[in-house]
């Protein structure tokens, strides 16, 4: 993912060939995670025959992660189940190669331009003005509620995993989602126990305390994340559950008892699904306000 105003160290250990699969250069690293490494890269086979838009992200697995065994079967699951979604809201991926001479599996996706969210958490102390949050909360809750209802779980909701460019935002990073049912359950997947990379600020307090990953639990990190946004900076993360501060600033009055019902500590007073607080922050009118007013009691 293209981050023009933002550079990035190489990523420990050995570095990659400069050209993998005899197709992919290399340019620069986008970002180093707790799984992989994306790299920006320029497609020489489509340059070749004039594609005004030869450059891709490319997706290699972390130091920590490549030595194993199934390390290649790990990251053909993250791009399979990004391939299962297709939505505006969802980054999209390309192929999945290896470099025979390397070693090296990777995949390739859509080069996307703008900022991550916590980016602009950075650009905005006093919290983002409504007109510009509104259209990314419903844009991420769209992906969100879309990938719900195809079986599928982020498993990382966060800032840092949500992309604003010009035409919206895009949900990326899949490398720890889990697939709730066929035809993708199949697929190999990380387990808590092998490999635990909840974000504090965002994950669900259920998480925290050992509990699965749900979709209820996505939600909570999603409402945290425009909680976060509507405040301004990050002066809520590590300040304990959020269902108990005070409405923030940059948040209409209406919209904040669907976004306390997503807050909640308790998963069973948690009775609200992304499609319904997507619902709730294009509402226009305050009897939606009052009933999920009456749910948070």
């Amino acid at each position: 993912m293209e981050q023009p105003l933002q550079s990035c160290d190489p990523p420990p250990g050995p570095p990659l060939p400069a050209l993998l699969a005899g197709r992919y250069r290399l340019e620069r690293v986008l970002g180093v995670g707790g799984m992989g490494v994306v790299y920006r890269a320029r497609d020489l086979l489509h340059e070749q025959f004039g594609e005004p838009r030869s450059q891709v992200a490319l997706k290699v697995l972390g130091e920590h992660l490549a030595p194993s065994q199934d390390a290649h079967l790990l990251l053909y699951s993250e791009f399979s189940l990004t391939r299962y979604l297709r939505h505006e809201r969802v980054v999209r991926v390309f192929s999945f190669e290896v470099d025979t001479t390397g070693e090296v599996a990777f995949f390739t996706m859509e080069l996307m331009s703008g900022m991550t969210l916590d980016q602009l958490l950075l650009n905005c102390p006093r919290g983002v003005p409504w007109q510009v949050l509104r259209p990314i909360a419903l844009g991420l809750l769209d992906a969100l509620g879309y990938i719900h209802r195809q079986g599928v779980l982020h498993g990382d909701v966060k800032p840092g995993n949500v992309m604003l460019g010009a035409d919206g935002v895009r949900l990326f990073d899949f490398g720890l989602a889990q697939a709730l049912g066929p035809p993708l359950s199949g697929l190999p997947a990380l387990s808590p126990q092998r490999f635990t990379a909840w974000t504090p600020a965002y994950a669900a307090p259920e998480l925290l305390e050992g509990a699965p990953l749900s979709a209820s639990s996505e939600v909570y990190g999603a409402a945290c994340l425009l909680y976060d946004l509507a405040l301004g900076g990050r002066a809520a993360q590590g300040a304990g559950p959020r269902s108990r501060l005070a409405p923030p600033r940059q948040l209409p009055r209406r919209c904040w008892p669907a976004l306390r019902v997503a807050l909640s500590v308790d998963p069973q007073r948690r009775t609200i699904t992304a499609d319904e607080l997507q619902a709730a922050m294009q509402c226009e009118h305050s009897v939606v306000g009052r009933w999920f007013a009456d749910r948070a009691r």
